[in-house]
């Protein structure tokens, strides 16, 4: 059974634990690094071409008013086909209660038919949001499993939790 994960990441100032804290790599790419190092798996960024402000509060304002205008912000690259893959780990970081629209951007590239999708989020409070029902939406055709939700401000210590998902949510075999 081949997998993927593909994520989309902040890295520079994000609010962390109450405070706005300069980061050197996105808290949703350390989670999908550790997908990576459990399953395995191939790994995918997104990548958009005109990126959000380094500026938390700028990039904030940027994010929400993409959600408002219901934009698809083009991305610098796709991988060449999902085809070989029936798993897709889909990772991003809540952005005003679901993904940031890079991500509805990728999945509406692609058709997700007969797919399974695990998705994942950090966020500082917020959970999945309603990300999993945009998901959903987005993606009809495929089998979309209990997301898990990963606060920001304590994901260098995830990996029991990601684990405990891995095994409960996901047919891929661990390393």
């Amino acid at each position: 059974m081949a997998a993927i994960i593909v994520y989309f990441s902040r890295r520079d100032e994000n609010y962390v634990s109450g405070a706005i804290k300069n980061l050197t790599v996105g808290n949703t790419e350390v989670a999908a690094n550790m997908i990576q190092k459990l399953t395995g798996a191939e790994i995918f960024k997104m990548q958009p071409v005109q990126e959000y402000s380094r500026d938390y509060n700028e990039c904030i304002a940027q994010a929400q008013a993409d959600q408002r205008r219901d934009a698809r912000p083009e991305l610098e690259t796709y991988p060449e086909s999902l085809d070989g893959y029936d798993t897709v780990y889909l990772g991003y970081p809540n952005y005003w209660g679901t993904m940031p629209m890079a991500v509805f951007t990728f999945l509406e590239h692609f058709d997700f038919s007969g797919k399974t999708i695990l998705p994942f989020c950090t966020h500082e409070g917020s959970g999945m949001g309603r990300s999993e029902s945009d998901i959903r939406r987005l993606c009809p055709d495929a089998k979309v499993k209990k997301g898990l939700a990963l606060c920001g401000g304590s994901i260098r210590h995830s990996e029991p939790e990601i684990r405990r998902w891995l095994e409960e949510f996901s047919s891929v075999n661990m390393q």
